[in-house]
């Protein structure tokens, strides 16, 4: 009703004015004086005024916003709270994905900047595999994926959101990789066990070893009084149970080094330095068979220098049990990561132990402590970096230290 009101109004003014606007031309075409002419142009303002008031309520009105005490908000204050959302969103922690259609099958794009590294060279392999296993994941569950990165294979939890945007049905996958910190609480668990399980057997081993080492003194004591075959029996026994029991109290103690790796000391190292070290100390056992090289000669990091030194040293010595040759590479990855390898000529892992070399107290030797590779790992990674096997292209075995 307001708007055929107005209509009806600026109908009217609009043939007031024109009226006016004749008169005025007929006033004028005779004599043209001055008076005339502004007394002319006054008569004219006041339909084309109505007019204005008639076309401005015609006009669409927008929906004006109000802030919480019911005053408009600024629409630079709408510019500062649309660019804040954006940065947070940018910056998320969590890689943010858009899936085009509700389906699971459709275009999956990066929304932030933890999405896009996760996309980088240097991290995921396959990305278009990534975005398929993304598509595929099913709305409003969380799942447990596992991707292949240069780094190895890597785990994240994964949330899909179905939304509708205008008109368009979407979906957004929300992925935060959890490796890194399964894997520390992997590690925290062994470094617990390991060390509740050496308290424990060290408390029940050093009286044994204690108690067998006297009665070993007194039989030879009481040698006269017993009869010479069951004196030899009794110290067949007594020594068995002596040596044994200082040859588990030493192989425990082996293990509390697992549970007392002292925290990283990082410093600046010079990564030909480190290796000529390293070729120096071991040079007598390999005879010129163990190889180092760096591309560039300069490349440095932020390490601890003895921790790296002794997860190399570890590597190197399984490596010295089963192979005649070793070399050692650092270089730049892609995403400049740094990225030592470790290969041999040697048989290799079988593949259905590859997945448990890493693991304290596991060992395919049969004198094997199950220690050395399980140390490495704790070092790498008391170092932010990470260690995994790989196969090798040919013989032999690679180890791969991401920093």
């Amino acid at each position: 009703m307001a708007s055929e009101r107005a209509l009806k109004w600026g109908v009217a003014a609009g043939a007031a004015g024109l009226m006016a606007l004749s008169i005025a031309a007929d006033v004028l075409s005779p004599t043209p004086e001055p008076r005339r002419i502004i007394l002319c142009g006054l008569l004219a303002l006041a339909p084309a005024g109505l007019l204005w008031q008639c076309l401005r309520r015609l006009a669409p009105r927008t929906p004006r916003m109000e802030s919480s005490d019911g005053a408009p908000p600024a629409l630079d204050e709408i510019a500062d709270a649309m660019l804040a959302l954006e940065a947070r969103l940018e910056h998320a922690p969590i890689a943010l994905f858009r899936i085009e259609h509700a389906s699971g099958v459709g275009a999956v794009a990066p929304l932030n900047s933890s999405a896009r590294r996760l996309l980088a060279p240097g991290r995921a392999i396959a990305p278009q595999e990534l975005h398929a296993l993304l598509a595929a994941q099913p709305t409003g569950q969380r799942q447990l994926i596992s991707f292949d990165t240069e780094r190895g294979a890597e785990r994240a939890l994964v949330a899909i959101s179905a939304l509708t945007m205008q008109g368009s049905a979407q979906r957004l996958a929300a992925l935060m990789p959890v490796e890194s910190e399964l894997e520390a609480e992997a590690l925290n668990a062994w470094r617990e066990l390991v060390q509740v399980l050496t308290h424990e057997i060290m408390n029940s081993l050093t009286p044994v070893a204690s108690l067998s080492r006297t009665a070993c003194s007194l039989l030879e004591e009481a040698s006269e009084q017993l009869p010479q075959d069951i004196h030899a029996d009794l110290n067949t026994a007594l020594d068995a149970i002596a040596r044994r029991a200082a040859s588990l109290a030493d192989f425990v103690s082996s293990y509390r080094s697992l549970s007392t790796v002292p925290q990283a000391q990082p410093q600046r190292v010079l990564l030909e330095e480190l290796f000529e070290r390293l070729r120096a100390l071991l040079e007598p056992q390999w005879q010129g068979r163990l190889t180092f090289s760096v591309e560039p000669a300069s490349l440095e990091v932020m390490i601890d220098p003895g921790q790296l030194e002794q997860a190399l040293i570890n590597l190197l010595k399984n490596a010295a049990e089963a192979a005649t040759h070793a070399q050692v590479n650092a270089r730049l990855s892609r995403g400049g990561r740094l990225r030592i390898e470790v290969a041999d000529d040697g048989p290799g892992v079988p593949d259905a132990l590859a997945g448990h070399i890493f693991t304290p107290f596991f060992s395919t030797k049969k004198q094997g402590k199950g220690i050395g590779l399980a140390m490495v790992r704790h070092l790498v990674h008391g170092n932010g970096g990470t260690v995994r096997y790989a196969r090798a292209v040919g013989a032999g075995a690679l180890f791969i230290l991401t920093f």
